[in-house]
């Protein structure tokens, strides 16, 4: 079963053409050296509309049946982010070992990080992760929660997904 792999970059300015995407491309560039299982990203660029972001999860999970949605930008304390908000609305269940992680790891290399606001969550089968918006940040927190995604997936009855283990080892506990 192909995997579909949602990647959704909320930014108004991007949305707009008024600045360069580069979110959603390094979440591509990541799954491109990480996820060795076949599968086609469905990608997105919104703006920072709460109601609209809800859609977009809510479509991208319930009817393109994307196993895993990843989103970008939207997670600090400004007035327009309001990614977390979102995420949570059209959640059945919040996982907040995600974002806690990623919390972690990222304070150990700016001070800052405490401003993010990163969540996670299941969608009917789907898993929502909510990350930062630098290319950097992305890296490093996809580095720290991805080992515990395919297994999350593979408990929501998703698609195997298998991971290139020079770079990545998901975590599946033994039979």
């Amino acid at each position: 079963m192909m995997a579909l792999i949602g990647i959704i970059t909320v930014s108004d300015r991007a949305s707009r053409g008024e600045y360069e995407d580069r979110g959603g491309p390094a979440i591509l560039d990541y799954l491109t050296r990480v996820v060795t299982s076949p599968y086609e990203p469905v990608c997105r660029v919104i703006p920072d509309e709460r109601l609209l972001i809800e859609r977009t999860l809510r479509d991208l999970c319930g009817i393109e049946n994307c196993c895993l949605v990843i989103t970008t930008g939207g997670t600090g304390p400004a007035l327009r982010d309001v990614t977390p908000e979102a995420t949570e609305a059209v959640c059945d269940k919040m996982m907040p070992g995600f974002g806690e992680l990623m919390r972690k790891v990222s304070l150990e290399k700016v001070p800052t990080a405490i401003l993010s606001r990163q969540t996670a969550g299941i969608c009917g089968r789907s898993l929502i992760v909510n990350l930062p918006g630098q290319p950097r940040a992305i890296q490093e927190c996809l580095d720290a929660v991805f080992p515990a995604i395919p297994y999350c997936i593979d408990l929501l009855d998703g698609p195997f997904l298998t991971t290139n283990e020079a770079r990545i080892k998901a975590f599946r506990p033994k039979k």
